[in-house]
């Protein structure tokens, strides 16, 4: 266990055994959130779950970045009882650094597979993203697609369409590269992506609207960005390619959103209760729940798909540990910029 887990534990249990929070903290029916998950129907979602308990959901937004920083700033003497951030990286830094407690939960631990879940119950994943390929089939055909890697090829040049390096999208998927290939080889790939000259565009829909416009041919953008384009406008003129599969594939990358409790929190029991709602009641595949309204996969295998993104098809998932990918961002920030990757 690593040794910041450790200590926060036995500091957690101290507590319990020598000091009892404030009954006003213990009954007071709301739950602090802070999120960096500032997309799709989250309003409807949290008034679903105020609508079934009674507990109201009160949130800070911001960056996947900033609202990290903010809890590192606030120590103890935070508000937020709820850690809700897009990136798998985050989470693990969050429990590495002993920002979040240990959660005891049979309903949790039965609706998320053992996977999507921190080895110490710290942070649970509540929804799954792909960050894939992207084309004009107008203008690609998907026989030219396979991997990655195979972006940095020169056929390439002037036509792809990227994520900046400042966003944790890039940051998370360098550092799977790094995971995989080792950083060498990883910063091969990137060096080779920066040598196609790609334009760089900070929001994955504009990189879509992008390809549908002939402005670049293919492009790398998490999967719903599609999905929701397509639920819109059924012939939006961009197709998806799975990443990396095959036999001699790891698969397409993955990331998450996730919570924790934080190792402050003064509502401990509403938070659970709120993370046990998005892992079941949540998981409903329409407009109200966490990943429905994004059109993200669900973690709980009991959910079922929203059409739009079942028609993607089956796909591998590259089995890299979710727990490791705070151990890799640092180097993935260094070699992006080694790489003259844009900002």
């Amino acid at each position: 266990m690593h040794p910041h887990r450790l200590l926060m534990i036995v500091v957690l249990a101290l507590c319990v055994m020598g000091a009892v929070l404030p009954a006003a903290a213990q009954e007071r029916e709301v739950v602090n959130v802070y999120s960096a998950r500032h997309y799709g129907a989250m309003e409807a979602a949290f008034t679903s779950f105020t609508d079934a308990t009674g507990i109201e959901v009160r949130l800070s937004q911001g960056s996947a970045q900033s609202i990290l920083e903010r809890l590192r700033a606030e120590g103890t003497q935070t508000v937020a009882d709820v850690y809700f951030t897009i990136d798998a990286g985050g989470l693990d830094l969050a429990a590495s650094e002993g920002l979040l407690q240990p959660v005891e939960s049979d309903i949790i631990t039965a609706a998320v597979p053992e996977d999507l879940r921190d080895p110490d119950n710290l942070w649970f994943a509540v929804s799954q993203r792909m960050r894939t390929i992207m084309y004009n089939p107008q203008t690609v055909d998907p026989s030219e697609l396979s991997t990655y890697e195979q972006l940095a090829d020169p056929m390439w040049n002037g036509r792809l369409c990227l994520r900046p390096a400042t966003h944790i999208y890039t940051i998370s998927l360098v550092g799977a590269l790094i995971n995989d290939l080792g950083e060498e080889a990883a910063e091969t790939v990137v060096a080779g992506w920066v040598a196609n000259n790609p334009t760089y565009i900070d929001s994955d829909t504009r990189i879509l609207e992008t390809i549908a416009a002939g402005g670049c041919d293919v492009g790398l953008t998490n999967h719903y960005y599609l999905a929701r384009l397509l639920s819109e406008d059924p012939e939006f003129p961009v197709a998806l390619f799975w990443a990396n599969q095959g036999e001699d594939q790891r698969g397409v990358f993955r990331n998450v959103s996730g919570v924790g409790v934080t190792a402050a929190a003064l509502n401990v029991e509403n938070a659970i209760t709120l993370i046990e709602w998005m892992v079941t009641d949540g998981q409903v595949g329409d407009e109200t729940g966490i990943p429905g309204g994004n059109y993200e996969f669900p973690v709980n295998p009991d959910a079922e798909l929203i059409p739009v993104i079942a028609e993607f098809g089956e796909f591998t998932i590259d089995p890299v540990t979710l727990s490791s990918y705070g151990d890799t961002q640092e180097a993935a920030v260094a070699l992006l910029e080694r790489a003259g990757y844009g900002f």
